[in-house]
């Protein structure tokens, strides 16, 4: 009994192993060339500037543009 349930799990595990192989992510469009921006002054001393950039959102590049960040 307990080498019958053996064999059924494992012959489970090997089929979604198998078939997780099947699986293809779509292939995505070359990221876009960065835009050009000018960080504007700092809101206070203590902050950095993180530069914008592209995020991949659902179907299509999102550009999230740069913004001041406290250190």
């Amino acid at each position: 009994m307990k080498t019958g349930a053996f064999l059924i799990t494992v012959s489970a595990l090997s089929a979604g192993l198998f078939l997780s192989g099947c699986v293809v992510e779509p292939s995505r469009p070359p990221q876009p060339a960065p835009l050009a921006e000018v960080a504007p002054p700092p809101p206070a001393q203590g902050y950095r500037w993180v530069k914008g950039h592209y995020r991949w959102e659902g179907n299509h590049w999102l550009w999230v543009p740069g913004h001041w960040r406290p250190v």
